[in-house]
């Protein structure tokens, strides 16, 4: 399985099944919010009720964060196209950016 989707500062990787240690991540506003924009405080988020945000239970502050979506949901920022996400589940993560005089960091979106 390598379906992968991006938005922005978001990667969304289909995996083969979500760990069993994760827990539930409450919707704000009741929408998933998968990151917020530091710079426009514009949010990726899915407001459909087929997906549920889980996150590693007892991880860091960066533990990895998964998506179960049991019917087509969509994707969306203020400043990007919508993407449709398929059934299936998902681990999210922020992409990181290299730049030789600074260490990685999160995309700034």
């Amino acid at each position: 399985m390598t379906d992968i989707y991006r938005q922005g500062d978001v990667l969304i990787q289909r995996v083969a099944c979500i760990p069993a240690s994760t827990a539930p991540v409450e919707r704000v506003d009741g929408r998933i919010i998968l990151a917020e924009g530091e710079l426009t405080g514009h949010h990726h988020a899915i407001a459909d009720d087929a997906a549920a945000l889980l996150v590693e239970v007892g991880g860091a502050e960066d533990a990895d964060r998964f998506l179960r979506i049991d019917a087509e949901v969509s994707l969306t920022h203020e400043e990007h196209d919508a993407i449709d996400l398929p059934r299936g589940e998902y681990r999210v993560r922020r992409q990181r950016e290299y730049e030789p005089a600074a260490p990685p960091h999160d995309v700034a979106d």
